[in-house]
């Protein structure tokens, strides 16, 4: 789905989107750019960012920075305007409750929830300078319903969800909207391993009512929809690209 299905135009915005080195992350960031908007790319891996840049060099720049870092958010709070925040940045390590340690749970807290808290808190500095902004949260089906194996994953998505919603009321009044996207699974190169064992596949297929895993596409259309003028009385509220998963 390109920006232009969509007919949104986002000329004249600047774009800051983190986790934008792959995945859902990268595919929000190249929607948003081919929409008219300035990109900033944050990741980690260079390689990636470079890219990313490739794909769009009149429209996207990147900072190579860890979210888990603290030099992240004081170069966010020196931007002189910012009108789009979209946290990308997660992880995942399946496994049963009791086998989670510590290490693991800082890891996952920090990356899922403190990272996307704390990049909310410096956009919305400036954002508020300028009376306009769209939070674009990226959470997950997780975030609503539970899963085994999941208990930690499942946590910090609901804990994003609850955020998001009670920051978009927060922040309304300052014309700075906040929404998540909650996707089910995704094809991406990532992903696709995980569907090597037919039963994991079976599982997750007979659980999404459209029958199908989502596409970055399908994705990167809901966060376009959230960042244009079309969604302007929208925030504090969860866009579930997830074919029917929490429908059931």
């Amino acid at each position: 789905m390109s920006a232009e299905g969509l007919s949104v135009d986002l000329s004249g915005r600047t774009a800051l989107v983190t986790g934008a080195g792959k995945g859902l992350g990268r595919a929000s960031a190249l929607a948003l750019a081919e929409a008219g908007a300035e990109v900033i790319g944050v990741s980690r891996t260079e390689e990636d960012l470079e890219s990313l840049q490739a794909a769009n060099p009149d429209r996207i720049g990147y900072w190579a920075e860890d979210v888990l870092a603290d030099g992240l958010y004081p170069r966010i709070e020196g931007l002189e305007k910012l009108d789009i925040l979209v946290t990308s940045a997660g992880g995942n390590k399946p496994e049963p409750v009791t086998d989670i340690t510590a290490e693991t749970l800082q890891w996952m807290t920090g990356l899922n929830l403190t990272s996307v808290i704390r990049t909310c808190q410096s956009a919305v500095r400036v954002m508020r300078r300028g009376g306009y902004g769209s939070i674009v949260n990226i959470s997950s089906q997780m975030g609503h319903v539970g899963a085994p194996n999941r208990t930690l994953y499942c946590a910090t998505k609901h804990g994003v969800e609850g955020f998001t919603k009670a920051l978009g009321v927060e922040v309304a009044p300052e014309g700075i909207r906040a929404n998540t996207v909650a996707a089910t699974f995704v094809d991406t190169p990532m992903t696709r391993p995980m569907f090597e064992n037919p039963e994991f596949k079976a599982t997750v297929l007979n659980n999404i009512a459209s029958g199908r895993l989502a596409d970055l596409s399908d994705v990167a259309g809901a966060v376009l929809y959230l960042c244009s003028p079309a969604a302007a009385m929208v925030t504090g509220t969860s866009i579930r690209v997830d074919g029917g998963w929490t429908a059931w």
